[in-house]
Protein backbone atom coordinates (compact mmCIF):
# COMPACT_ATOMS: atom_id res chain seq x y z
CA UNK A 1 0.00 0.00 0.00
CA UNK A 2 1.32 3.35 -0.83
CA UNK A 3 1.81 6.03 1.39
CA UNK A 4 -0.52 9.13 2.49
CA UNK A 5 0.92 12.36 2.56
CA UNK A 6 0.44 14.94 6.10
CA UNK A 7 -0.35 18.89 4.88
CA UNK A 8 0.40 21.04 8.20
CA UNK A 9 -1.81 23.90 6.99
CA UNK A 10 -2.25 27.19 8.53
CA UNK A 11 -5.60 28.65 9.03
CA UNK A 12 -5.27 32.12 9.74
CA UNK A 13 -5.96 33.87 12.49
CA UNK A 14 -9.76 33.09 12.63
CA UNK A 15 -11.61 34.97 10.13
CA UNK A 16 -12.53 32.33 7.25
CA UNK A 17 -11.21 35.15 4.36
CA UNK A 18 -7.82 35.31 5.92
CA UNK A 19 -6.76 31.68 4.69
CA UNK A 20 -4.82 30.93 1.54
CA UNK A 21 -5.80 29.61 -1.82
CA UNK A 22 -2.94 26.94 -1.03
CA UNK A 23 -4.68 25.85 2.36
CA UNK A 24 -7.94 25.66 0.67
CA UNK A 25 -6.46 23.58 -2.57
CA UNK A 26 -4.84 20.88 0.17
CA UNK A 27 -8.07 21.04 2.32
CA UNK A 28 -10.17 19.81 -0.64
CA UNK A 29 -7.31 17.02 -1.19
CA UNK A 30 -8.09 16.04 2.57
CA UNK A 31 -9.45 12.31 3.29
CA UNK A 32 -9.27 13.35 7.00
CA UNK A 33 -9.07 16.75 8.93
CA UNK A 34 -7.11 16.83 12.19
CA UNK A 35 -8.42 19.93 13.59
CA UNK A 36 -7.29 22.50 16.41
CA UNK A 37 -9.43 24.16 18.73
CA UNK A 38 -9.06 27.70 17.77
CA UNK A 39 -9.39 27.24 14.26
CA UNK A 40 -12.72 28.45 12.61
CA UNK A 41 -14.72 25.77 12.50
CA UNK A 42 -16.68 27.26 8.68
CA UNK A 43 -13.39 26.14 6.96
CA UNK A 44 -13.82 22.84 7.40
CA UNK A 45 -16.76 23.75 4.40
CA UNK A 46 -13.72 23.15 2.28
CA UNK A 47 -13.26 19.86 3.05
CA UNK A 48 -16.71 18.58 2.92
CA UNK A 49 -15.83 15.09 1.94
CA UNK A 50 -13.11 14.66 4.89
CA UNK A 51 -13.41 13.02 8.04
CA UNK A 52 -12.86 15.38 10.95
CA UNK A 53 -11.12 14.23 14.35
CA UNK A 54 -10.78 16.96 16.64
CA UNK A 55 -7.30 17.60 18.19
CA UNK A 56 -8.15 20.70 20.40
CA UNK A 57 -5.05 22.48 21.20
CA UNK A 58 -5.62 25.84 23.45
CA UNK A 59 -3.05 27.39 25.84
CA UNK A 60 -4.02 26.56 29.43
CA UNK A 61 -6.59 24.08 28.44
CA UNK A 62 -6.58 20.06 28.74
CA UNK A 63 -5.60 19.40 25.37
CA UNK A 64 -4.96 16.43 23.31
CA UNK A 65 -1.40 15.38 23.62
CA UNK A 66 1.21 15.91 20.68
CA UNK A 67 3.06 12.86 21.05
CA UNK A 68 -1.01 11.30 20.03
CA UNK A 69 -1.43 13.66 17.78
CA UNK A 70 2.20 12.78 15.87
CA UNK A 71 0.76 8.88 15.76
CA UNK A 72 -2.37 9.54 14.61
CA UNK A 73 -0.99 11.42 11.62
CA UNK A 74 1.80 8.55 10.97
CA UNK A 75 -0.76 5.72 11.40
CA UNK A 76 -3.24 7.61 9.24
CA UNK A 77 -0.63 8.41 6.44
CA UNK A 78 0.47 4.78 6.48
CA UNK A 79 -2.96 3.68 5.82
CA UNK A 80 -2.81 5.79 2.77
CA UNK A 81 -4.95 8.64 3.41
CA UNK A 82 -4.10 12.42 2.86
CA UNK A 83 -4.35 13.85 5.96
CA UNK A 84 -4.97 17.89 6.90
CA UNK A 85 -3.06 19.02 9.44
CA UNK A 86 -5.63 22.29 10.44
CA UNK A 87 -4.02 24.47 12.88
CA UNK A 88 -4.70 27.79 13.61
CA UNK A 89 -2.27 31.06 12.34
CA UNK A 90 1.11 29.90 10.71
CA UNK A 91 1.65 25.66 11.55
CA UNK A 92 5.14 27.27 12.49
CA UNK A 93 4.92 30.00 14.73
CA UNK A 94 4.06 28.52 18.19
CA UNK A 95 1.81 26.21 16.34
CA UNK A 96 4.78 22.91 16.97
CA UNK A 97 4.16 22.32 13.20
CA UNK A 98 7.94 22.02 13.90
CA UNK A 99 7.57 19.13 15.85
CA UNK A 100 5.17 17.34 13.68
CA UNK A 101 7.28 17.51 10.87
CA UNK A 102 10.04 15.89 12.51
CA UNK A 103 7.97 13.49 13.83
CA UNK A 104 6.77 12.71 10.32
CA UNK A 105 9.41 13.05 8.20
CA UNK A 106 11.08 10.53 10.67
CA UNK A 107 8.51 7.85 10.09
CA UNK A 108 8.98 8.42 6.40
CA UNK A 109 5.86 10.50 5.71
CA UNK A 110 5.46 12.86 3.07
CA UNK A 111 4.69 16.26 4.51
CA UNK A 112 3.63 19.61 2.68
CA UNK A 113 3.70 22.80 4.71
CA UNK A 114 1.06 25.63 3.72
CA UNK A 115 1.84 28.64 5.70
CA UNK A 116 -0.54 30.42 7.25
CA UNK A 117 -1.02 34.60 8.28
CA UNK A 118 0.18 34.13 11.96
CA UNK A 119 -2.62 36.37 14.37
CA UNK A 120 0.93 38.29 15.58
CA UNK A 121 0.75 40.64 12.47
CA UNK A 122 -2.88 39.99 11.39
CA UNK A 123 -4.62 40.37 14.99
CA UNK A 124 -2.58 43.79 15.62
CA UNK A 125 -3.55 45.27 11.93
CA UNK A 126 -7.33 44.63 12.81
CA UNK A 127 -7.15 47.72 14.85
CA UNK A 128 -4.79 49.68 12.74
CA UNK A 129 -1.50 48.59 14.86
CA UNK A 130 1.25 48.07 12.14
CA UNK A 131 3.93 45.72 14.16
CA UNK A 132 6.66 47.48 12.38
CA UNK A 133 7.17 50.94 11.47
CA UNK A 134 9.91 53.29 10.74
CA UNK A 135 9.11 55.98 13.07
CA UNK A 136 8.51 53.90 16.02
CA UNK A 137 10.63 50.90 16.01
CA UNK A 138 13.08 48.91 13.66
CA UNK A 139 11.81 45.12 14.30
CA UNK A 140 9.02 43.05 16.42
CA UNK A 141 9.86 40.22 18.49
CA UNK A 142 7.04 37.48 18.96
CA UNK A 143 7.04 35.68 22.03
CA UNK A 144 5.15 33.18 23.93
CA UNK A 145 3.59 33.57 27.61
CA UNK A 146 3.11 30.10 28.19
CA UNK A 147 6.38 27.46 27.49
CA UNK A 148 6.05 23.94 28.03
CA UNK A 149 8.01 23.72 30.94
CA UNK A 150 6.04 26.59 32.56
CA UNK A 151 10.06 28.76 32.33
CA UNK A 152 9.37 32.49 31.67
CA UNK A 153 11.08 33.63 28.81
CA UNK A 154 14.18 36.17 29.04
CA UNK A 155 11.83 39.53 29.48
CA UNK A 156 15.21 41.60 30.37
CA UNK A 157 16.82 40.71 26.93
CA UNK A 158 13.32 41.46 25.27
CA UNK A 159 12.48 44.48 26.88
CA UNK A 160 16.37 46.09 25.67
CA UNK A 161 15.71 45.27 21.88
CA UNK A 162 13.74 48.12 21.43
CA UNK A 163 11.56 46.14 19.30
CA UNK A 164 7.83 46.13 19.29
CA UNK A 165 7.02 42.84 21.17
CA UNK A 166 4.00 40.55 20.18
CA UNK A 167 3.21 37.95 23.06
CA UNK A 168 1.08 35.45 22.60
CA UNK A 169 -0.86 33.39 25.20
CA UNK A 170 0.15 35.73 27.83
CA UNK A 171 -3.12 36.76 29.60
CA UNK A 172 -2.55 33.82 31.94
CA UNK A 173 0.66 35.11 33.32
CA UNK A 174 0.09 39.08 32.35
CA UNK A 175 0.79 40.65 36.05
CA UNK A 176 4.15 38.54 35.85
CA UNK A 177 5.15 39.46 32.43
CA UNK A 178 4.12 42.97 33.14
CA UNK A 179 6.08 43.12 36.25
CA UNK A 180 9.00 41.28 34.63
CA UNK A 181 9.17 44.06 31.95
CA UNK A 182 9.00 46.55 34.36
CA UNK A 183 11.55 45.82 36.45
CA UNK A 184 13.83 45.50 33.47
CA UNK A 185 13.17 48.82 32.47
CA UNK A 186 10.29 49.41 30.35
CA UNK A 187 9.13 52.54 31.02
CA UNK A 188 5.49 52.22 32.83
CA UNK A 189 3.61 54.67 30.17
CA UNK A 190 4.52 52.30 27.11
CA UNK A 191 1.84 52.25 25.11
CA UNK A 192 0.02 48.38 24.78
CA UNK A 193 -2.97 46.92 23.87
CA UNK A 194 -4.81 43.67 24.13
CA UNK A 195 -6.85 42.07 21.60
CA UNK A 196 -9.35 39.00 22.13
CA UNK A 197 -10.73 36.55 19.36
CA UNK A 198 -9.20 38.84 16.76
CA UNK A 199 -10.42 39.04 13.34
CA UNK A 200 -13.30 37.87 14.42
CA UNK A 201 -16.73 39.40 14.94
CA UNK A 202 -17.07 39.08 18.66
CA UNK A 203 -13.15 40.81 18.82
CA UNK A 204 -12.74 43.05 21.80
CA UNK A 205 -9.32 45.04 22.70
CA UNK A 206 -7.97 47.70 25.00
CA UNK A 207 -5.50 50.16 25.14
CA UNK A 208 -3.43 51.28 27.80
CA UNK A 209 -0.66 51.56 29.49
CA UNK A 210 2.11 49.14 30.73
CA UNK A 211 1.57 49.53 34.22
CA UNK A 212 -2.24 49.61 33.74
CA UNK A 213 -2.23 46.50 31.64
CA UNK A 214 -3.50 43.97 34.11
CA UNK A 215 -5.94 46.28 35.45
CA UNK A 216 -7.51 47.34 32.14
CA UNK A 217 -7.24 43.79 31.04
CA UNK A 218 -9.56 42.23 34.42
CA UNK A 219 -12.17 45.40 34.27
CA UNK A 220 -12.91 44.66 30.15
CA UNK A 221 -13.35 41.26 30.94
CA UNK A 222 -10.54 39.94 28.42
CA UNK A 223 -9.40 36.74 28.63
CA UNK A 224 -7.35 34.03 26.16
CA UNK A 225 -7.09 33.40 23.15
CA UNK A 226 -5.38 37.15 22.88
CA UNK A 227 -2.63 39.00 21.45
CA UNK A 228 -0.37 41.39 23.61
CA UNK A 229 0.96 44.04 21.80
CA UNK A 230 3.64 46.10 23.71
CA UNK A 231 5.39 49.07 22.10
CA UNK A 232 5.24 52.85 20.75
CA UNK A 233 3.29 51.68 17.21
CA UNK A 234 0.21 50.75 19.69
CA UNK A 235 -0.22 54.85 19.67
CA UNK A 236 -1.64 53.98 15.58
CA UNK A 237 -4.07 51.77 17.24
CA UNK A 238 -7.84 52.52 16.27
CA UNK A 239 -9.70 54.73 19.01
CA UNK A 240 -11.01 57.73 18.95
CA UNK A 241 -8.87 60.74 20.26
CA UNK A 242 -10.93 61.62 24.08
CA UNK A 243 -10.08 57.60 24.42
CA UNK A 244 -6.74 57.89 24.07
CA UNK A 245 -6.26 61.35 26.30
CA UNK A 246 -8.28 59.59 29.14
CA UNK A 247 -5.89 56.48 28.93
CA UNK A 248 -2.60 58.00 28.78
CA UNK A 249 -3.05 61.64 30.25
CA UNK A 250 -1.01 60.67 33.40
CA UNK A 251 1.47 58.69 31.74
CA UNK A 252 2.73 60.40 28.33
CA UNK A 253 2.79 63.73 29.89
CA UNK A 254 5.77 62.19 32.06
Amino acid sequence: MNKGKVYLIGAGPGDTELITIKAVNALALAQVVLIDDLVNRALLAYAPNARVIEVGKRGGCKSTPQHFINRMMIALAEQGQVVARLKGGDPFLFGRGGEEMLALQGAGIAVEIVPGITSGIAVPASIGIPVTHREYTHGVTFVTGHTQDEESPNWSALAATGTTLVIYMGIKHLPEIVSDLLKAGMPANTPVAAIQHGTLPEQQHIVSTLDMLPMAVKQAGLASPAIIVVGDVVRLAKANHQEIETQFAEHLAA
